[in-house]
């Protein structure tokens, strides 16, 4: 008990926040996250926009949390520790991520395959996000993230190029190849500089005139709409709109041999396809399930050394229903990010 005269500091335990509920998106006051043991009490700088978000608002993907605050491409500052954390400290930059918690027991966890885990819980749909002022995530899971760096262009990195990189991979792409880009928006730009970067040859079929004129302006090979050819035949493709549409013309402008890689967690129904034109000759269809920490960590030490720099619209933490409103129709380029709190130090 505090003596006479002593000063009991009163801690703020609340925050601001936005969370889904059926109506959408709802900015409310609520309590500030304590940190369980292991875990971390994150200050939120800024928080990409994904179209997963949007899902879940929306309600695409089916709720797994009522009331869940979204948001998973978090970077922020580390404000709490919880019992057991063994590497971090207040005050370093960390990334949170769209994958939040694994198992670690399965047979896919011991495999190296802990994007497939039944178990796994994510950010923003089974645990509460970065739309908010105060996040928590087990250490284990959290990014370190370099200081120097704008922390509005390193957000879109925790999950747009996370989620790019492992589609690339998976795309299996030739040296010298040619990579296809269908939905050019937040991974899709990403990925782009990725593949250039490598002395591949990129198109991009998007919706959205400022699409295609970003995708002009990183001196794309070929920019066309959702359903255009490509002048030349594609190595590799991959399918970042969550258009099922879009699935028979990337089959169709993919080479013998080739791969069409669906990257996103939600897709409209595919529509029957033709046997030859579509999958004969070797074409491969594959899809991306989230991530590894392992595809994390190594995209985010490519990205530091290719210097890869998202094309960033910003909006305040006043503006999250306006910011998913552009992605929705389309009328932002690049990633969209909040910028939730200033970096003090």
């Amino acid at each position: 008990m505090a003596g006479v005269g002593e000063k009991v500091a009163v801690l703020d335990e609340t925050m601001r926040a936005w969370r889904a509920g059926p109506e959408g998106l709802d900015l409310v006051t609520a309590a500030r996250p304590r940190p369980r043991r292991g875990e971390l009490l994150v200050r939120v700088l800024a928080c990409g926009v994904c179209r997963t978000d949007l899902h879940v608002v929306d309600r695409e993907l089916p709720v797994h949390r009522r009331g869940v605050i979204p948001g998973h491409q978090v970077v922020g500052v580390v404000h709490g520790l919880g019992a057991g954390t063994v590497s971090s400290r207040v005050g370093d930059l960390v990334g949170v991520a769209w994958l939040h918690h694994t198992c670690g027991a399965c047979r896919w966890c011991r495999s190296g395959r802990e994007n497939l885990c039944p178990n796994a819980a994510f950010t923003g749909w089974d645990a509460d996000g970065g739309y908010a002022e105060f996040v928590t995530v087990p250490e284990a899971f959290a990014y370190a993230l370099p200081d120097g760096e704008d922390i509005v262009s390193l957000a879109p990195l925790l999950c747009a190029g996370i989620i790019g990189y492992r589609a690339l991979d998976r795309a299996r792409l030739p040296s010298g190849g040619h990579l296809g880009i269908y939905g050019f928006g937040s991974s899709g730009h990403i990925t782009a500089q990725i593949a250039q970067a490598s002395g591949a040859r990129v198109s991009a079929m998007t919706r959205g005139e400022k699409n295609r004129q970003l995708a002009r302006e990183l001196g794309l090979d070929f920019v066309g709409e959702e359903s255009d050819a490509p002048p030349q035949p594609l190595d590799s493709a991959i399918v970042f709109a969550p258009a099922g549409e879009l699935v028979l013309p990337a089959l169709r402008a993919t080479t013998r041999g080739g791969t069409v890689v669906l990257a996103g967690i939600h897709m409209s129904d595919l529509p029957s396809m033709a046997y030859e034109p579509h999958l004969f000759y070797e074409r491969d269809l594959r899809t991306v399930t989230a991530n590894t920490r392992a595809d994390g960590d190594a995209f985010l030490r490519l990205a530091a050394g290719l210097r890869v720099r998202p094309t960033v619209t910003r909006y305040g933490f006043e503006q999250v229903r306006q910011a998913l409103d552009d992605l929705r129709s389309g009328s932002a380029s690049g990633s969209l990010v909040i910028e939730i709190s200033p970096r003090t130090r």
